[in-house]
This record gives structure tokens, C-alpha cells and sequence, in this order.
């Protein structure tokens, strides 16, 4: 099968062949795209069935992995003296957040009192112990939205099935000193806020993809007890006992035994690039044929995979992975595994997909793990990369020089 690939070099209409792309019938392949047209197209000199071209756009994240200033005073993974608490906008015109504060306690969290933040920004202790009974019941932290293994992070959706996220500091693989911290909640139109493992995703709703469309925002590693958002603003709970007063965004009761964080839903990108290790199996048991669940990999660079097993014999281990969030799935490469070897594999720059799963041609006890922003520096990201699948049409693409590109052809 024959691919050409078609450039506008001006936007004028001229097109010209860039280069020639061959696959064998439903083979994969993906490449990064050098070329700086304003318009690319697909196009075959044969008729071709169940074709698909996928095209991947991404400026750089230049962000680093520490938080801006602006969340100084968050709670870090290593501290327990610190005051949280459960939020909730009120409903019933009443405009105001209830706020009901908590604090470690030797057998768990213990009441500082209930609190409530006006349009004024100024946050009240209120004394209503109904309404402060009211909030902790319907504010209550589910505790069975994740478990953590010894692989990753394990979401499991409502149809029953799993998903893989990354493993951030060890202190997540338990509650807190609050117990339990918020998960998920809508801070956004149809857009939930998914915090897991020290991790804020984007979490579309179901109409839009939902979990399969997952991204990462940015990895806080900050004990984030409970978030939600306020006329516009985004609160969160979790400050350390020992922190400055002159963050603006930390607001403060007026008897001094609480605070919160208060900002901007966009504040959230500030909070730290996404990185993270861990992967779809670590000493599992793997069957034959079988592959594991999906692993998320959007919304990572320089990423690396480590490949490991214990039988008595070669094991062949595939990565397959997913493009756009659809199901669509893929073999990126199989792995030819020596007994109790790691293989290391670092991943072009350029390179991107949604989901990674494994796949082992013999039972064997496996290990994958993923590295994410935890390499060795590759220096610039090249200015652009794709992957396709075998494809037909002629629709062009637009292309930026400025960005980042790949495209799957299948």
C-alpha cells in the first residue's frame, strides 16, 4: 500500500509530494512530520479500504515541575499538621461556600467548626450545627473511586472497565492525615477536575468521551483534601499550619483556625508539569495473548519504558497503543525479552498517543513500567511528528511551524 503525502508550501493551491509512505495491508506505522507547509494532504495512487490517517498537533510544555508561588501553603506529601476540610457552594440563592473544617486528630479527623465564604472573599466562622451536619454529609469523600496496586493507579468506570493512571509520591498509595481526598468533581461546564495520585486531570463528561478522553493538567503532589469551584473561583482545602501570610490566595477565618486556597480554574496549569512512573504490570503474572489494561500516556513527554521478566526464556513483549481516545489500538513494537533482563526503550521525542497496553506471546511473570519527564534531557522538541494508518482521502491538514507534529497511518 501507497501513501503520498501532499505539501501547500505557500497556501496558494500548489501542491507538491513531500514524501511516499508504503505499508503492508493493516500495518501500522508512524512518523514525524519535517515538513513546514501551510497545508498537508493525503493522498494513494490505488484504492485502499479501512484506511485511517491521524495527525497530532502539541506546542512544547516548557513548564517545569515545581508549583508557582501562588500555591505556597498547600500541604506537602511529608507534612500532617496542617487544617482541611469539606466545600460546597450552597444552593438555594444562599451565594456563599460552606466550609467544614477539619484538622488530624490521633484517631483520624477531628471538627475545627463550621465556616462559610461570602462574595467579599471573607471567610466566617458560622455557628449552625445543622447546617455544618448538612455539609459533611452531603460533601462525604467516596472511598471506592480508586485503588492503587503495586503497578499504578487503577480507575474502574461504571461498565466495569479499568483504566491505568501514574503513581506520583508514595504517601498517595494511602489516605492522608484527613482520611480520604477528593477525587472528582465538575469545577467546569461538563468538565470534571480528576485528582489522583498528587495528578489534576481534565475529565470530560460522558457525552464527550469521558474517561477515555482523560488528559493530565498537572502533577501538584500536594495533600489536596477536597476542591470545588465558587462564582467562578477555584477553591481547594489542604494548608500547612507553618504557612507565610503573604499569599494572597490563601484566605484566612476570622478566628485564625482555618484557610483556604482561593484562584482562578486556569491557576491549575501552574501547579506543575505531568510526570510520573509506574505502568500496566509489575511482577503479573501475564497470560498469553492477553493484554493488560489500558495506561495512559497523552499528555507526557520524554517518556521512557522499562521491560522485565522471570520465566526460564525469551518472552516477546508487544506495546500496542491506542491513538485518539475511540479504541482505536495499534502495535508500536514487540520486545524481545531476555530472562531476568530489563530492557530500556526511550521514546522519539515526537511521539504520542492515548492509551499503551502489553501484550506477552507466552505466560510469563512481566514487568512494564513507564517513565514520564523523569529522562534524560533530549534538548529542543523538533518541530513536528505524525503516525497513520493505510488512508485514502485528500482533506488537507492544516500545519504550524511553531508546533510539534506526528502522524499514525494504519
Amino acid at each position: 500500500m501507497t501513501f503520498l503525502i501532499e505539501q501547500d508550501i505557500k497556501g496558494n493551491g500548489t501542491w507538491s509530494v513531500a514524501r511516499e509512505i508504503r505499508l503492508a495491508p493493516n500495518a501500522y506505522t508512524w512518523l514525524e512530520l519535517t515538513e513546514t507547509a501551510f497545508w498537508l494532504r493525503l493522498s494513494s495512487p490505488g484504492p485502499l479500504t479501512g484506511a485511517t490517517a491521524w495527525f497530532q498537533f502539541a506546542n512544547r510544555d516548557p513548564r517545569a515541575s515545581q508549583p508557582d508561588r501562588i500555591f505556597d501553603g498547600l500541604a506537602g506529601p511529608d507534612g500532617d499538621r496542617m487544617v482541611g476540610g469539606l466545600v460546597r457552594s450552597r444552593g438555594e440563592n444562599k451565594r456563599t461556600l460552606s466550609l467544614a473544617a477539619m484538622r488530624p486528630g490521633r484517631n483520624g479527623p477531628t471538627d475545627v467548626g463550621y465556616y462559610e465564604l461570602d462574595a467579599d472573599l471573607k471567610l466566617r466562622r458560622v455557628d449552625d450545627s445543622a447546617v455544618h451536619e448538612f455539609t459533611k454529609q452531603h460533601t462525604q469523600i467516596p472511598t471506592a473511586a480508586l485503588t492503587v496496586d503495586e503497578a499504578s493507579v487503577v480507575y474502574t468506570s461504571d461498565d466495569g472497565k479499568r483504566w491505568r493512571l501514574p503513581k506520583g509520591h508514595a504517601v498517595f498509595d494511602h489516605d492522608g492525615p484527613l482520611g480520604p481526598c477528593r477525587v472528582d468533581r465538575e469545577v467546569a461546564t461538563e468538565r470534571d477536575l480528576f485528582n489522583a495520585h498528587g495528578t489534576f486531570y481534565e475529565l470530560p463528561a460522558e457525552n464527550a468521551g469521558a474517561f477515555a478522553k482523560v488528559r493530565p493538567v498537572a502533577t501538584h503532589e500536594r495533600l489536596i483534601h477536597d476542591h470545588c469551584s465558587y462564582r467562578g473561583l477555584f477553591v481547594m482545602t489542604g494548608i500547612a499550619d507553618n504557612t507565610a501570610t503573604d499569599n494572597p490566595h490563601i484566605i484566612r477565618s476570622d478566628d485564625g483556625k482555618t484557610a483556604i486556597w482561593v484562584g482562578a480554574i486556569d491557576d491549575v496549569w501552574k501547579l506543575g508539569k505531568p510526570r510520573g512512573t509506574s505502568g500496566p504490570w509489575k511482577n503479573t503474572a501475564a497470560k498469553a495473548g492477553h493484554p493488560g489494561d489500558p495506561y495512559l500516556m497523552t499528555g507526557y513527554d520524554r517518556k521512557l519504558v522499562k521491560l522485565s521478566q522471570s520465566s526460564g526464556t525469551i518472552v516477546n513483549i508487544t506495546l500496542e497503543v491506542e491513538l485518539d481516545g475511540t479504541g482505536l489500538w495499534v502495535p508500536y513494537k514487540t520486545f524481545a525479552v531476555q530472562p531476568k533482563e530489563t530492557l530500556t526503550h526511550e521514546f522519539p521525542a515526537a511521539f504520542n498517543a492515548y492509551w499503551v497496553r502489553t501484550i506477552t506471546d507466552r505466560d510469563a511473570t512481566v514487568t512494564v513500567i513507564f517513565e514520564y519527564q523523569r529522562c534524560r534531557s533530549r534538548g529542543p522538541t523538533p518541530p513536528h511528528s505524525a503516525s497513520y494508518r493505510k488512508a485514502s482521502t485528500t482533506t488537507s491538514v492544516l500545519v504550524s511551524p511553531q508546533q510539534t507534529k506526528t502522524a499514525a497511518v494504519i
